[in-house]
């Protein structure tokens, strides 16, 4: 026997300290972009563009600020300019030798927003936006003129190309201006969109009545003024109303309003909202935080939704209207067209990209704040809300009905399956509400089964992969026993792109999810699944009812600090995540060593309480739904990687594409 066990290797003496790499600085940014911006494609492109606005746009907020300029280059560089305060330019008492603004530029998580002393309310609270602006541009020049001076400094991909520098007088100017180009070596073909920007320029200055943004293109896409100016004394209302148009309403005017958070509940902020309802169209809603989009909801639109139900259902009781008890959110939505926007103190996203509002107190105080407003409004106008009412009736018993009439054919469908030990049926006897999860192997199928509300979710798992059906002929489709057993639980047949709405009437489930491991096998299922609705189920994605699970790859146990913040439970979907939490956690105090990580290897590691808590639970989940995309677009791309005779264009797309893809996991 050999006196020791694990025998040195070569590969053991390589292994040392010097095989750590530390990145410091703006390096990180660089290295994982998608981490601080969502990824590297168009959306993220002009996210930067957001992150250097949004600062503006806090200035004007805090009252320091009345116009913000846009122009856009004919060198796709950005140039955003205000008439606030200036980043300040003198030495940081930390750092002796730096300006404040080389700091706030040049180092992750510095801002003048996290103590609330300078901005009580403001979109950017992390203290990374601008400095990753900085460090995924080639060129960033900042001006600020301060005490009728003018002062520049350079930057290039995030290291400063000299000190600041006085550069003249400026006796009648004040405030910043941030001049950036995107750097090609992260974006690649990506280029700014004249009607993009423009759009969001518009809706900024709709979100604050108190500030006047305008905006110059070089660029001439044909479609979008050159020059524009915007400043909407009417704040949401005036944009709900140019978004309706000639669109029918019920109510003349929007249900509209603002409340001072300071006022009604002694807390710093503010809710801005307006609503109307309209036959003619889908209703929708928009709402933002701090005047940042926040595309995903989040806590102050749930709590807008419960003061609207709510305010709607008491009107109904109050005038004797039984039926009124029948309304849903679901009917308040179908016509019902929303803007909310909330400003408050230190809010919670989820993630930098804060495409979801996650800060619990919001849906308290907006919910408390329009719900007297819209009870006072329902009662001054009562042909309104009459006829906002009798509306929201119908849709509720149409909804019903639909109900009741699908009762039977969701019964039948029942009878006629064949999959005793594989589907795992709910017990609802209509589609409203209903949730299919199709997921990879038993293993995860008895963690999901066990641990999902009975009522409305049920469960397909699959064994094995399922066919590449890109090039399978609808004839031949339910030859494939895991294909004939997803369309069977589905209860629609496949079809065509052009095929009439109606073949999705027979449809058993609300929404469709398809929910895999967190690694190469699981995405290899999904994709399969996406080109077997994409081809042959198209409507089942054009109609909304197609969803991704997002479990986590990462459990963070943090211990508790001190009496008042007990042991909370974290996840992360991938490491870039896990990395923003650990460096969120540092800023709250809480040692790294201290917390306890660990890695999930696959939904079936998990166990029943788990699944729910991380990626079943409406309350609790992350799910991305599926959003079908131009066919000319599409299809192109979707034969070039499924079909069988593509094989060459196919390598030499993931030889192109490769790193790209690599960065965004």
């Amino acid at each position: 026997m050999a006196d020791d066990l694990f025998p040195t290797t070569q590969d053991d003496t390589s292994y040392s300290a010097a095989s750590i790499e530390v990145l410091e600085g703006l390096e990180p940014v660089r290295k994982r972009p998608g981490m601080y911006i969502g990824g590297t494609d168009e959306r993220a492109l002009h996210h930067l563009v957001a992150e250097i606005l949004d600062n503006s746009m806090d200035e004007a907020v805090a009252g320091h600020a009345s116009r913000i300029e846009v122009e856009l280059l004919a060198d796709f560089s950005v140039v955003i300019r205000d008439n606030g305060r200036g980043i300040p330019i003198d030495p940081h008492p930390k750092f002796p030798g730096k300006s404040a603004l080389e700091v706030i530029l040049c180092t992750l998580h510095a801002g003048g927003k996290f103590s609330g002393d300078a901005y009580q309310t403001s979109g950017g609270l992390h203290g990374v936006g601008a400095s990753v602006v900085n460090a995924l541009s080639d060129l960033m020049v900042v001006q600020v003129a301060r005490n009728k001076e003018l002062y520049e400094q350079r930057f290039s991909r995030g290291i400063p190309q000299g000190p600041v520098a006085r550069i003249g007088a400026a006796p009648n100017r004040r405030g910043t201006t941030v001049t950036f180009h995107a750097d090609e070596q992260i974006f690649g073909h990506h280029r700014f969109r004249p009607a993009r920007l423009l759009k969001m320029v518009k809706s900024k200055a709709y979100l604050f009545s108190g500030v006047e943004i305008r905006w110059k293109t070089e660029i001439d896409d044909g479609e979008t003024p050159l020059e524009a100016s915007f400043h909407f004394p009417g704040g949401l209302a005036d944009y709900l109303i140019e978004t309706l148009g000639k669109s029918t309403t019920y109510a003349d005017r929007p249900f509209a309003g603002t409340v001072d958070f300071k006022e009604k509940f002694n807390t710093p902020g503010k809710v801005d909202w307006a609503i109307n309802w309209t036959p003619t169209r889908d209703g929708f809603i928009q709402s933002y935080c701090n005047t940042v989009p926040t595309p995903e909801g989040g806590t102050h639109e749930a709590g807008f939704w419960s003061a609207i139900l709510k305010g709607i259902r008491g009107y109904g009781e109050l005038i004797s209207n039984k039926k009124a008890a029948q309304i849903t959110r679901e009917d308040l939505l179908t016509g019902g067209c929303a803007l909310v926007s909330c400003f408050i103190r230190e809010p919670e996203f989820v993630g930098q990209t804060k495409d979801r509002l996650a800060t619990t107190e919001a849906q308290r105080l907006v919910e408390g704040a329009v719900r007297d407003h819209f009870d006072n409004w329902l009662a001054a106008d009562t042909k309104s809300a009459g006829a906002i009412l009798d509306f929201l009736v119908l849709r509720a018993e149409e909804r019903l009905r639909r109900k009741q009439e699908k009762e039977t054919a969701r019964k039948t469908a029942t009878k006629k399956l064949r999959l005793p030990g594989k589907l795992v049926d709910c017990s609802a006897k209509n589609r409203a509400g209903t949730e299919l999860f199709i997921v990879e192997g038993d293993s995860a199928g008895g963690s999901a089964k066990s641990g999902r509300d009975k009522e409305v979710q049920a469960i397909l798992p699959l064994r094995g992969k399922v066919l590449n059906t890109w090039e399978v002929e609808p004839g031949s489709l339910f030859a494939n026993r895991e294909v004939h057993d997803i369309a069977v639980a589905l209860g629609i047949d496949p079809h065509l792109p052009d095929a009439p709405d109606t073949v999705m009437d027979n449809l058993r489930y609300g929404k469709v999810v398809i929910m895999t491991d967190a690694d190469v096998d699981g995405s290899h299922i999904r994709v399969l699944l996406c080109t077997l609705f994409y081809r042959h189920f198209p409507k089942l994605i054009e109609h909304g009812h197609l969803y991704f699970a997002q479990p986590p790859l990462y459990r963070l146990d943090v211990p508790a600090q001190g009496k008042k913040r007990p042991p909370r439970k974290l996840y992360a979907l991938d490491n870039e995540e896990r990395e923003a939490l650990l460096d969120r956690l540092q800023l709250e105090g809480v040692k790294p060593e201290s917390v306890d990580i660990s890695r999930f290897k696959g939904l079936g590691e998990m166990n029943p309480e788990q699944l729910w808590e991380t990626t079943m639970s409406p309350d609790t989940r992350r799910l991305m739904r599926v959003r079908l995309p131009q066919e000319t677009e599409a299809k192109p791309v979707m034969n070039m990687l499924m079909a069988k005779n593509e094989s060459a264009g196919r390598r030499a797309w993931m030889e192109a594409n490769g790193a790209l893809v690599g960065a965004e996991l």
